[in-house]
């Protein structure tokens, strides 16, 4: 998305609990050349650089979002960013990742087979995304996502990949978002105080009642391919 609202950016920017969360389940992932697609705010790539990644290419195409990328990484010379689109990237990754990403892309399915083709053999692909299109709202449209996901979507068979894992995240997330919906209607953007309330009181609940449920249902599904050739 060309033009992405930055009240939306700045505001997610501040939910470290659960951006913490959700990369604890990926970290493991992150070495050798990475690509991340879509960085955005950098909120994700900030909290998972480690020193086993050798390199790493951030892709945006929000101008605002490339001058705050390169701001905050204007110190590390592992880091390059761009303005492409995968079909205009040359080089091969050991690992590719898309958080909230891929639901902004219109043709999904050719994304990911792009993708594909740009991993190493054995490489890995992480795709995080909004789960269940029966919770699309005006949030969902204002930042311009096409879709939500169902799980049913990450059984299609896509080029030499191979499921390696794939499971709900944010259950309580899940309750929050269907009840700010049925509530609040014509809401568009949640405010301060409720991301605030989901992010340090109800995510660390999360993180309990997702491993008691064993992450059968949540806000967020987390897929993770690995290429087989």
């Amino acid at each position: 998305m060309k033009n992405y609202p930055n009240i939306v950016t700045e505001r997610f920017d501040n939910a470290n609990f659960h951006i913490n969360y959700c990369l604890k389940f990926i970290k493991k992932y992150l070495k050798g050349s990475v690509l991340e697609v879509g960085a955005g705010y950098g909120s994700f790539t900030r909290n998972y650089l480690n020193e086993e990644i050798d390199s790493l290419i951030l892709t945006e195409m929000d101008n605002k979002n490339i001058y705050e990328l390169n701001e905050k990484f204007k110190n590390n010379s592992k880091i390059t960013i761009i303005k492409k689109n995968i079909e205009n990237i040359d080089q091969k990754f050991d690992v590719i990742i898309y958080l909230h990403v891929l639901e902004h892309i219109k043709n999904d399915c050719h994304e990911i087979n792009e993708a594909s083709n740009r991993l190493n053999k054995n490489g890995v692909l992480i795709i995080m995304v909004p789960a269940h299109q029966k919770m699309y709202s005006n949030l969902d449209k204002a930042v311009g996502h096409f879709r939500r996901y169902e799980m049913e979507f990450f059984k299609k068979k896509f080029k030499s990949l191979v499921i390696y894992n794939v499971k709900f995240l944010d259950s309580m997330g899940y309750f929050l978002y269907y009840l700010n919906k049925f509530f609040f209607k014509k809401e568009v953007y949640p405010s301060k105080l409720k991301i605030f309330i989901w992010d340090k009181l109800f995510t660390p609940l999360s993180v309990i009642t997702d491993f008691i449920f064993r992450y059968k249902f949540g806000k967020c599904i987390l897929a993770i391919y690995k290429k087989s050739n």
